[in-house]
């Protein structure tokens, strides 16, 4: 079956767009489109896939994760090629470390607490 719905971007409610897009930004190597403003700021995939986008919002409260206080959506994946590297360079962004017990791969938490991992699989 065809269709014409194409996955654009994935949105985080935060609330500085800005600051936790230059977290990403610097994580990613991606550019701040330019019609980017304070209320919604978007960082362009360079390879055309799916950009991420950062949502204000004044009333954001972190995920609790593992806990289900505040569950999680969503987490995004990130593949890596060295952990270890990638996983130093991401503390020093920022990123808190949420679990470093599975062999191929991390779950972090970005300065605003969305889960994410660093995953060498």
């Amino acid at each position: 079956m065809s269709t014409s719905v194409t996955l654009g971007c994935v949105a985080l409610d935060c609330p500085e767009p800005y600051r936790l897009a230059d977290f990403y930004g610097k994580l990613l190597g991606w550019k701040l489109a330019p019609d980017s403003d304070d209320e919604w700021v978007t960082l362009v995939n360079p390879d055309g896939g799916a950009d991420i986008s950062f949502q204000r919002d004044p009333d954001y409260r972190p995920s609790t994760w593992p806990s289900n206080e505040r569950p999680q959506m969503l987490h995004l994946d990130f593949t890596v090629e060295d952990l270890e590297a990638e996983h130093e360079r991401t503390l020093q962004l920022g990123a808190r470390l949420l679990d470093d017990k599975p062999e191929t791969f991390r779950v972090y938490a970005d300065p605003d607490g969305h889960p994410f991992c660093l995953c060498a699989c």
